[in-house]
C-alpha cells in the first residue's frame, strides 16, 4: 500500500498535516525559496514559479506520514520518513511529561522537526497555534506573538540562540515567565543559560532527540515514557514508539541506523540511573598533537564562559599539531583565559588555538549553528 507525498511550502503546513495525522497524502515540508518546477511529488500551496527536488517521489509506504529533512549542520541532508503513529505517540508523550495539551508559539521554521511538533502537538490538542511573524527571530515579534496566545497552557520550543537573545532582553522575560513550559533543544544548552532562566522563574526543559525519533523523547536527561535509551560502545542508541520508518529511499543507510528497533544516534553519551548524558559526536573528535580531543566537550566548558554561550568550536588544520579547536564567537574575550579554562578540564590538547570574533552567528534557519559556515570562517575561507 502507498500514498501520495504532497510538496507543501511553510507557512501552509498545518492543513496539510492535520490530513496527513488522519490517512490523507503523506507531506514533505520545505522552505518556500527552495522549492522549484520539475519533481515528480505533487505540488499544493505554492507559487507556480516554485516546486519539488526532481528527486521526490510520488508515491510513499502508507505507513509514512511525514517527509522531514534533516537540517545537514554537519553533513549531507537526510529525508528522514516518520508515521502517523511515531508523531501522535511523541506528541502524548511529550504533554505528559510537560503538564498537559496545551496552546503553542511557533517560531521555528516548519519545514524542521522541532516546528513540524508545534504542529502536530496542536493537532492533538485541538488548539490553534500562534506564530511568531517574519522569517528571522526577532525579540519584538516574538513578544507580540506570546501576547497573542489564550489558552491557560501556553508553550513555546526555542533553539539556544533563541533563549540567550530573549534572556539578554530584560523586555521578553515576562513572556517567557508566562509560559508553563519553554523546551529548548536542537543542541547542547550551556549550563550558565540553565541557570539565567531558572534564576528567573522560567520552567526550562532541556530536550534531546532528532529527526529519526519524532524530534525531543529525552526531557532533563530523562526519556519520555515508552522510550528507552542505552549506550553501545559508547554510542547512544535509542528504541521506542516515536521511531522513524527510515530515510526515504535509502534502505542502505536505514539498514545501518535502525538496527533490530533501535536507532543509532551517532551521538556519544552515557545512561547512569536512567539519566542520559551526551558527550559529543562520533565525528567530532580531533586528533591534535597525537592526542585525541573531542570538540563537543571542548564546546561545553568554552559555553560555559561568560558571553559565549552561543559560541561554536569548530576544527582547523596546523601545521606542527596536525588539528586544532578554533572557538567562532559573537563577542570579545580573553583567549588566554579560555584556553586556561579548556585546559583546567580537558588538558593541554584542548585548548583553542584561536578565537575568531563574528557580527552575527551563521545560522540554518532551524536555529541551530551552521557548522560548515563556522568552519570556512575559522579557516579564513569564503563561503
Amino acid at each position: 500500500m502507498s500514498r501520495p507525498l504532497r510538496i507543501v511550502a511553510d507557512g501552509n503546513v498545518l492543513p496539510a498535516l492535520r490530513e496527513a495525522l488522519a490517512g490523507g497524502p503523506a507531506v514533505l515540508p520545505r522552505p518556500r525559496a527552495s522549492i522549484d518546477l520539475g519533481g515528480s511529488a505533487a505540488i499544493d500551496h505554492v507559487d507556480a514559479a516554485l516546486a519539488p527536488p526532481s528527486d521526490v517521489p510520488a508515491m510513499v509506504d502508507d505507513p509514512v506520514a511525514l517527509v522531514v529533512e534533516t537540517s545537514g549542520s554537519t553533513g549531507d541532508s537526510k529525508r528522514v520518513a516518520l508515521s502517523a503513529r511515531a508523531l501522535l505517540a511523541s506528541a502524548s508523550a511529550a504533554d505528559a511529561r510537560i503538564g498537559g495539551p496545551g496552546q503553542w508559539l511557533l517560531c521555528l521554521p516548519e519545514h524542521y522537526i522541532a516546528g513540524v511538533n508545534v504542529l502536530v502537538r496542536s493537532i492533538a490538542a485541538g488548539t490553534e497555534p500562534v506564530r511568531m511573524e517574519g522569517t528571522h527571530f526577532d525579540v519584538d515579534r516574538f513578544m507580540v506573538a506570546a501576547a497573542a496566545l489564550e489558552h491557560e497552557r501556553r508553550y513555546v520550543s526555542l533553539v539556544p540562540v533563541q533563549l540567550a537573545r530573549l534572556l539578554d532582553d530584560e523586555r521578553a522575560h515576562e513572556s517567557l515567565v508566562a509560559f508553563e513550559a519553554v523546551l529548548v533543544g536542537g543542541q547542547a544548552t550551556p549550563a550558565r543559560l540553565v541557570d539565567r532562566a531558572h534564576a528567573l522563574g522560567i520552567r526550562l526543559v532541556r530536550t534531546y532527540g532528532a529527526s529519526e525519533t519524532s524530534g525531543g523523547c529525552i526531557y532533563d536527561g530523562r526519556p519520555l515514557d515508552g522510550v528507552d535509551v542505552r549506550a553501545v560502545d559508547g554510542e547512544l542508541w535509542i528504541s521506542g514508539p516515536t521511531l522513524a520508518e527510515g530515510y526515504l529511499d535509502d534502505s542502505a543507510l536505514t539498514a545501518h541506523r535502525f538496527i533490530g528497533g533501535w536507532y543509532r544516534t551517532g551521538d556519544t553519551g552515557d545512561v547512569v540511573d536512567g539519566i542520559v548524558r551526551v558527550t559529543g559526536r562520533l565525528d567530532d573528535v580531533i586528533i591534535s598533537g597525537g592526542l585525541k580531543v573531542s570538540l563537543g566537550a571542548v564546546e561545553r566548558v568554552v559555553r560555559s564562559l561568560p558571553g559565549l554561550e552561543t559560541a561554536v568550536v569548530v576544527r582547523a588544520t596546523h601545521a606542527e599539531w596536525g588539528e586544532v579547536p578554533v572557538v567562532i564567537a559573537e563577542r570579545e574575550s580573553s583567549l588566554v583565559e579560555v584556553r586556561a579554562a579548556v585546559e583546567a578540564v580537558e588538558g593541554p590538547a584542548g585548548r583553542p588555538h584561536r578565537l575568531v570574533v563574528v557580527e552575527r552567528m551563521p545560522l540554518l534557519p532551524s536555529g541551530k549553528p551552521d557548522r560548515r559556515e563556522a568552519q570556512r570562517l575559522a579557516t579564513g575561507e569564503s563561503s
